[in-house]
């Protein structure tokens, strides 16, 4: 999980002082310093977040806001449906380059006063100049923390203190009071659970923080829990699932192309890549994701190849992610392969010089617990 920024270039999160006294440890990720576990570690955080209620500092991501009549300028650069997007609603969709490839995953608000975003933070940088490449009044947001609050009790928890969220349907987003600061809401997140990101001001930001810690079904999660849901969900992790090399068809994210934005759409095309993404769509990828139960118990990290034989034989793909499935009690990955092997072909991951089986399973491993 960890990248290779030096101690010294590394940036805080606003709430680090609150991390550190709950007994954080932490590691750099994407020039931050991020909390990866605490106390009861990444197992039994990872399972406190699908039984309760998990509590993420996501600060590290880019938040930007956009004017309210950025949708169409915005929509010449993501493949989404974006133009139809209703306010109060939000939505997934990508940044493509002109050969099809994905340079961000991103989520897209249409709010009542403006168009929020929010953008992996290894991307920060990049994303905002391409941004404001081809739009105008591009705002990065940095005065404000980024929660998630993650599991099937996230919105009992959240209710306690912003009553009005138990409203809200999964994708919607609203603007909520507490003791004065504004509370930028959406029903999302990134672990297949319920849940909630919630935006708010650094100023009021640890108080908040210990409010919904303060509740017995909360507890601290870290990265490392983050990343293990995300996996079990499905989810793909820009950087490995997805690159400017890996289509948003090939990632299996083309479920996210709006069908006003697909062939004979009222609005098709349009977008960088659209000639290769558009024919991926209608006869085919190259290359397909798989889900992977390899057999035993040793994971299969990101970057193992794939072949179809136990010998012999060259590669027909690789993982692009893999560990333990806590929820499973199993070791679980993603894979990208040539389309064209079997559906129901065993395959074998190469971990270190041995070829080890691994059963083709449906994504997601673990069903998704979101509120329609």
């Amino acid at each position: 999980m960890a990248d290779t920024d030096s101690a010294d270039t590394l940036t805080d999160l606003p709430l680090a002082g609150l991390h550190a006294a709950l007994g954080a440890k932490f590691v750099p990720f994407a020039g931050y310093s991020m909390p990866v576990q605490y106390a009861s570690g990444v197992m039994g955080e990872h399972l406190w977040t699908r039984e309760k209620a998990g509590l993420f500092d996501v600060s590290h991501m880019g938040q930007v806001r956009l004017p309210k009549d950025a949708l169409a300028g915005l929509e010449a650069l993501i493949p989404a449906d974006l133009t139809g997007l209703a306010e109060g609603r939000q939505r997934y969709g990508v940044f493509t380059d002109d050969a099809g490839g994905v340079l961000d995953d991103l989520m897209i608000a249409h709010r009542a006063a403006d168009v929020f975003l929010v953008v992996n933070a290894a991307r920060r940088g990049h994303d905002l100049a391409h941004l404001r490449a081809h739009l105008s009044a591009v705002e990065e947001v940095t005065d404000r923390a980024l929660l998630a609050l993650q599991g099937p009790l996230a919105e009992a928890a959240l209710g306690a203190l912003v009553p009005g969220v138990a409203d809200m349907r999964f994708m919607d987003v609203a603007v909520f009071d507490w003791q004065g600061a504004d509370l930028w809401v959406s029903r999302s997140g990134y672990t297949g659970e319920d849940g909630f990101e919630i935006s708010v001001p650094v100023a009021q930001a640890e108080a908040f923080a210990r409010a919904l810690l303060s509740d017995d079904r909360v507890a601290p999660v870290g990265l490392g829990a983050r990343d293990s849901l995300r996996l079990e969900a499905g989810l793909p992790l820009y950087g490995q699932d997805m690159d400017e090399g890996i289509s948003p068809v090939e990632a299996g994210q083309g479920w996210s192309i709006g069908k006003a934005r697909r062939r004979g759409g009222a609005r098709e095309g349009g977008f960088p890549g659209a000639d290769v993404i558009l024919d991926q769509l209608e006869n085919g990828a190259p290359r397909r994701r798989t889900g992977l139960r390899p057999e035993g118990r040793a994971p299969m990290r990101a970057g193992v190849h794939i072949f179809a034989e136990a010998e012999g034989g060259a590669p027909v793909g690789q993982i692009t992610s893999g560990g333990f499935g806590p929820s499973l009690g199993a070791p679980i990955a993603i894979g990208l392969i040539a389309a064209d092997t079997p559906r129901d072909a065993p395959l074998f991951g190469e971990v270190r010089g041995k070829r080890l089986p691994a059963a083709q399973v449906p994504l997601p491993f673990v069903p998704p617990g979101y509120k329609r």
